[in-house]
């Protein structure tokens, strides 16, 4: 195929999801303006704080990382990849791809953007030295090499109908040939980082040279973390900090009241009960079948969240995805089936741990639910609750039962291949089935829109009937902001506009 691919809306939407916006669109009606300086508090900063891309692993990195950086793709608000920093890009097999290179892009020290920073960029997520955080989806690059002075071809291992989307994640952002040091955040995004002091702060001021004319808005942006959630919203009520993230359900009417505003957007989020397919007796499919009977999903969506959420059916795909498998009848609390299968499994009457923290967020209520139906049936689960600090690396996965907590993936493939992949690090049930695992290769290639949506149909039911995995809900993402904030917008895959707030919003003071 010649020129850019063709894609369809429903082809590229990745998790592709519905949002809405709470009550005050942002900006809906106003003409963005220049000039204004805000304060922003993420949930986490610490001295591991990072302007490495490669290495971000909080909401707070991806901010800074967006703020200082570009990639060669962006989503769209209908989550479809468009040219970044390529002006273009093609592919004929899906597995050799091209990217032409806008000229005239500059780093924030003058450097002019080539190919070769392209090709570094992406081939050093492929070094364990880097110590990359998509390292696994790097290994479909086959090879990264440049045609010209502005022309990069990628080949991978297979077929990927979704790279555009994938590169233009702030892990893949585009940094200067040879940087390894990452002290002053060089990249060609719309601020420069002017201080950086990792577990503070971060200060960027707009970068006069980017290549998007008229943008940023904003001469400033501070970014702080400010961990307890309970703090944020008081900050923002004060008028300490005009944006806030992972805003809890619980303080929505706070906030309303107070006059501010409140951005929510659906998205695939979702804390899970995680039951170890390696361990006794989770192990059990009967018991598997009594745990995802005793949860009680609408209980779940309105008590533990207030209605921000939508029914889940114990498998990442959420109803608003094109992808989405509509014919799996959907698992309801049913205590006389979850009585049966704990007999069938021979539990009844057995004390179980179960492990929960605010870590994964409405675990321990969720535990307690689970704890007083499991009584119901004869099934005695004993809720212990642990401290947050330490929960992913003490007790995650490493008991029968536990809780994880799944952030959105812009894509199906990158969700399946990075949680229910057999030999994927962050299998968080040990589940291994070999169909499913080829189905996945197979999707990763399909062009054909149907049929793709076919095979991802049958990974969804192969999840939900075996792996041991429980998913009551997905839960919507929830912003907070100073009305005169302008140009917020609801995007899927995270708070502030799925990470990239910076170089849209404009100040109204």
């Amino acid at each position: 195929m010649d020129g850019p691919m063709p894609f369809s809306r429903r082809e590229l939407l990745g998790m592709g999801l519905a949002a809405t916006l709470l009550p005050d669109f942002a900006g809906a009606a106003s003409k963005p303006r220049r000039g204004g300086r805000i304060r922003v508090a993420s949930v986490a900063s610490s001295t591991a704080d990072t302007l490495d891309p490669a290495k971000g692993s909080l909401s707070t990195d991806y901010v800074r990382h967006y703020m200082a950086y570009s990639g060669l793709t962006q989503l769209d608000r209908q989550m479809q990849a468009r040219p970044g920093l390529a002006e273009s890009f093609e592919s004929r097999d899906q597995m050799v791809w091209r990217f032409h290179l806008r000229k005239g892009v500059t780093f924030h020290n003058g450097k002019s953007l080539g190919a070769a920073d392209v090709v570094y960029s992406l081939l050093r997520h492929k070094d364990p030295l880097t110590g990359s955080k998509v390292a696994s989806i790097a290994d479909q690059f086959l090879a990264v090499r440049a045609v010209s002075t502005h022309e990069v071809e990628i080949t991978l291992s297979g077929p990927n109908v979704d790279l555009p989307i994938i590169l233009s994640q702030s892990h893949f952002l585009i940094v200067p040939a040879g940087e390894k040091a990452f002290r002053t955040g060089n990249g060609t995004g719309p601020y420069r980082i002017v201080d950086f002091k990792p577990g503070i702060r971060t200060i960027g001021r707009r970068f006069e040279n980017y290549y998007k004319p008229g943008k940023p808005y904003l001469d400033e942006i501070e970014l702080i973390g400010i961990p307890d959630e309970v703090s944020r919203v008081n900050a923002l009520l004060s008028g300490d900090v005009h944006l806030i993230n992972a805003v809890n359900a619980r303080s929505s009417k706070r906030i309303l009241a107070g006059g501010r505003g409140l951005l929510e957007s659906q998205s695939s989020f979702y804390t899970n009960l995680i039951m170890r397919q390696d361990m006794l007796p989770t192990s059990n499919p009967h018991f598997v079948m009594a745990m995802k009977n005793l949860l009680d999903r609408p209980l779940i969506k309105r008590a533990l969240f207030r209605n921000y959420a939508t029914i889940a059916n114990d498998h990442p795909i959420p109803p608003f995805h094109p992808f989405y498998r509509d014919d799996l009848p959907q698992t309801v609390l049913d205590l006389d089936k979850a009585r049966y299968h704990l007999r069938k499994a021979g539990l009844t009457g057995v004390r179980l741990p179960m492990f929960a923290a605010p870590a994964a967020e409405g675990s321990v209520d969720m535990a307690s639910i689970l704890q007083e139906y499991g009584g119901r049936v004869g099934l005695n689960l004993a809720v212990n609750r642990v401290p947050a600090d330490g929960y992913w690396s003490t007790h995650w996965m490493k008991h029968p039962l536990t809780f994880g907590n799944t952030n959105p993936r812009p894509t199906a493939d990158m969700l399946f291949s990075v949680f229910y992949k057999s030999d994927a690090a962050w299998n968080e049930s040990g589940w291994k089935n070999p169909r499913f695992d080829k189905l996945l290769v197979e999707a990763r290639g399909e062009a054909d829109f149907a049929r793709r949506k076919q095979l991802y149909g049958e990974m969804q039911g192969l999840v939900r009937d075996h792996c041991g995995v429980g998913i009551p809900v997905f839960i919507s993402l929830i912003d907070g902001y100073d009305k005169r904030l302008k140009g917020l917008y609801p995007v899927p895959l995270g708070g502030f506009m799925g990470y990239t707030f910076a170089e849209h919003v404009w100040w109204e003071g």
